[in-house]
């Protein structure tokens, strides 16, 4: 696949109409509590924030895209609305899992829980520091889960049934990825089935599903579009994995080598596992110990090389990205949408964050 340089214009053209929608509602409630007690700004501008200033807003673009593709009025605000909702729950998702893994960044800045620690601190407030930030954290997810839901009410039965399945897998696939860390999995399939549920499906196949079903169409999409949406949605997963471990920290915003103190059961981890020796087993056993050091760090992205299972990982992506765009032949889709789709495609494949 031919490696796209920066994101393409099917997902930049998506992006400002989202942004728009949800800074109008947040903004809106910004306002609305500051009269209630100005205490309630912070958190709610943390949340604007947190939304507003970071995300490649694909969930949107995948959503815009099948409804577009399925003859919907790409200018409309119902696709709008959804997109904005899809955004808000993605920062639900990210919110609470920081908390659960302790994360102190997020794209480069400070994760909630941590900035509303150092307030309490900084205040001099009663109780834990730690237990009041992850609870503002915890609160403001909370938020954004509940302005998903009210940016989706009055659209179709069939649009609800599959925003309502979408969350639901999302809670699931997060289920997985939190027992497969701490039993510190290391098999092929555990991997690939958190890779699936934990991103995969609430990233690419069901916004396909949402912007269908907003299109009334659905019935005859649904299965052409999980053709493209499942592998894809993997192979971003996998991905993500690959910069987790390898991406440059002044690009990802993250710690390098966060997902290996974090212990996340990943293809490319369980690839390593299965060719390591005796003794990179021992050292692939110090994952998910939050006080790993930067030299086994660095020696585990070694092993990761020298076992192929970086080269694997990567094989993968570009081979799972290549059936994803194959199945779109059999989507009856316009032709615009099936060239922005297949952009999307290449796109999500070697992202740099």
């Amino acid at each position: 696949m031919t490696v796209p340089a920066e994101a393409p214009p099917s997902l930049t053209v998506v992006a400002p109409p989202v942004e728009a929608r949800i800074d109008a509602l947040l903004s809106a409630e910004v306002a609305r509590w500051s009269e209630v007690d100005p205490e309630l700004v912070p958190p709610l501008e943390a949340l604007r924030r947190f939304v507003l200033d970071g995300g490649k807003r694909l969930r949107p673009a995948f959503c815009h895209w099948a409804f577009a593709g399925a003859g919907g009025d790409p200018a409309g605000p119902a696709v709008v609305d959804a997109g904005a909702a899809l955004e808000l729950l993605h920062a639900f998702a990210l919110l609470h899992d920081d908390v659960m893994d302790g994360s102190r960044l997020r794209r480069g800045r400070t994760t909630v829980h941590i900035d509303f620690a150092g307030r309490h601190a900084a205040a001099g407030w009663r109780g834990e520091g730690r237990r009041f930030g992850e609870g503002v954290a915890i609160l403001v997810g909370d938020l954004a889960f509940v302005y998903a839901d009210l940016l989706m009410v009055g659209t179709p039965a069939e649009a609800t049934e599959v925003f309502n399945e979408l969350r639901v897998e999302l809670n699931i696939g997060q289920a997985l990825d939190l027992i497969g860390t701490a039993q510190a999995r290391r098999d092929r399939s555990s991997a690939r089935r958190i890779a699936r549920y934990k991103s995969g499906k609430y990233t690419i196949e069901r916004p396909l599903h949402l912007g269908a079903a907003l299109a009334g169409r659905l019935g005859d999409l649904a299965v052409p579009l999980s053709g493209y949406g499942l592998p894809l949605g993997e192979a971003f997963q996998m991905r993500d994995d690959v910069l987790g471990t390898f991406g440059d920290p002044a690009v990802t915003g993250k710690p390098v080598g966060e997902d290996l103190r974090e212990g996340k059961p990943t293809p490319l981890l369980a690839v390593a596992w299965d060719r390591a020796g005796a003794a990179g087993r021992k050292l692939l056993d110090r994952v998910g110990s939050a006080d790993l050091a930067p030299d086994e760090i660095a020696a585990i992205q070694v092993l990761m090389t020298e076992t192929g299972a970086r080269e694997e990982t990567e094989r993968l992506v570009d081979s799972l990205a290549d059936e994803a765009v194959a199945a779109l032949d059999r989507a009856a889709v316009t032709p615009e949408a099936r060239a922005a789709l297949t952009d999307l495609a290449r796109f999500v494949a070697h992202r740099d964050r």
